[in-house]
């Protein structure tokens, strides 16, 4: 009889002790609960030393430097470009291009691969992207005239995939969808969407924000032409991201910023790119950030993300439970497919701000507005929702206390 491997449970207790940020009250001395992962997650021990002894013992910038310290930060850096490669499982280093998160790698293939596109060619959309993968293509379509394309949801609030394929056509170039929606928790079949669109001509282009920091993602199975991702999402710093871009694709794109780092050789009359990935990595990058990255991703790799994601799985699964009797309360997205470790709901005749303001008097820190989904919330009836989101440090004894809470708030509030 065969026999099926499951994820070995976290031991959390030992995990949140590598965060010291977790150690501390808040709020007339009530121990923190920290349900705002989705918008950013906090930093283990691992990421703020590996940082502290940069600035300590190797800073210096890379490249180029024939001096001990420029060789030694440039061999951090490098390290975890490879590291970010393996991760992903990119066939090239070339392949890994350091950004300053998610935002500013779409915005690098907007302007860059957008510069091939003409007037008339599509970009198809779904309602439920995050800010930063509409403006930049709501900005390309008013530079090159390209036309933006939308695929909506199900009854069930998942993507609408007959939609998808019935909006696919010989004019859609680039198709732009995230992994995992930060509001519903649903998890894009993107294999299949890829698929789907380069039978259409179409690239794809992958918001990982909401699925790199918490499932094992590899871009030869998601057939992706494009993928992006942010280090603070996933314990790593701020400033930091990874832009995946097919090495063949990168070589045909113009480089989008100018200056340093990015240049072979510069003449009076013009100049000429960089191999990859100096080509698109301009001006001095940021050094220590993208050593704190390499160090997120170590400690990630260390515990396994097939035990973060059951782990966050088994959380959000506990939260519906909890809520699934209160009278008024809207779960946005399906209950009953996988999702990612995060719950956002509404409640009749209370404002979303008021519950997250009172939740923060008891110690819980959630997020409420319309988490830079202002299609999906407005496609959906709402102005904004609240949402509670977890990671790998969170335990089921929060989520218990989550749940106790919120109807004692409501009945306040009502």
């Amino acid at each position: 009889m065969s026999m099926v491997s499951r994820p070995v449970a976290l031991d959390t207790q030992r995990i949140r002790g590598d965060f010291p940020i977790l150690q501390q009250t808040v709020q007339r001395d009530r121990p923190l609960v920290y349900f705002d992962n989705a918008a950013s997650t906090q930093r283990p021990n691992a990421v703020i030393e590996a940082m502290g002894d940069c600035y300590r013992h190797d800073y210096s910038n890379v490249h180029r430097g024939i001096h001990t310290l420029s060789e030694r930060m440039t061999a951090q850096y490098e390290a975890t470009r490879t590291a970010a490669q393996h991760w992903l499982g990119a066939r090239s280093p070339h392949e890994i291009i350091f950004t300053g998160g998610t935002t500013a790698g779409v915005n690098l293939v907007a302007h860059s691969f957008g510069a091939t596109l003409q007037a008339g060619d599509e970009i198809l959309l779904t309602v439920m992207e995050h800010h930063s993968n509409i403006v930049p293509w709501q900005q390309l379509a008013e530079r090159r005239g390209v036309v933006l394309r939308w695929v909506g949801l199900t009854d069930e609030g998942t993507l609408d995939l007959d939609h998808f394929r019935a909006s696919l056509n010989e004019r859609t170039k680039l198709v732009a969808v995230t992994m995992v929606s930060n509001v519903l928790g649903c998890v894009n079949p993107v294999a299949e969407l890829s698929q789907w669109s380069h039978a259409a001509g179409a690239r794809v282009l992958v918001d990982a924000a909401q699925g790199v920091p918490h499932m094992p993602v590899d871009v030869q199975t998601l057939g992706c032409d494009f993928l992006v991702f942010s280090g603070h999402k996933m314990l790593g710093p701020t400033g930091i991201g990874i832009l995946y871009g097919r090495e063949s694709l990168l070589e045909a794109m113009p480089p989008f910023l100018g200056g340093g780092s990015m240049i072979g050789t510069v003449r009076q009359d013009g100049f000429t790119p960089a191999e990859l990935p100096a080509k698109f990595e301009a001006g001095t990058p940021p050094i220590v950030e993208a050593v704190g990255l390499g160090a997120a991703i170590r400690y990630l790799q260390a515990i396994g993300l097939e035990q973060i994601d059951a782990h966050e799985q088994a959380l959000a699964q506990q939260c519906l439970d909890g809520l699934s009797d209160l009278q008024g309360v809207r779960i946005l997205g399906s209950r009953d497919d996988q999702r990612v470790g995060l719950v956002s709901l509404t409640v009749d005749g209370v404002n979303s701000q008021d519950l997250a303001r009172f939740l923060d008097f008891r110690g819980i820190a959630a997020r409420a507005g319309h988490h830079c989904a202002m299609p999906l919330h407005e496609h959906l009836g709402l102005a904004n929702s609240l949402r509670v989101s977890f990671y790998l440090y969170n335990t089921a004894e929060e989520v218990a206390f989550f749940t106790a809470q919120l109807p004692q708030i409501i009945e306040r509030l009502r």
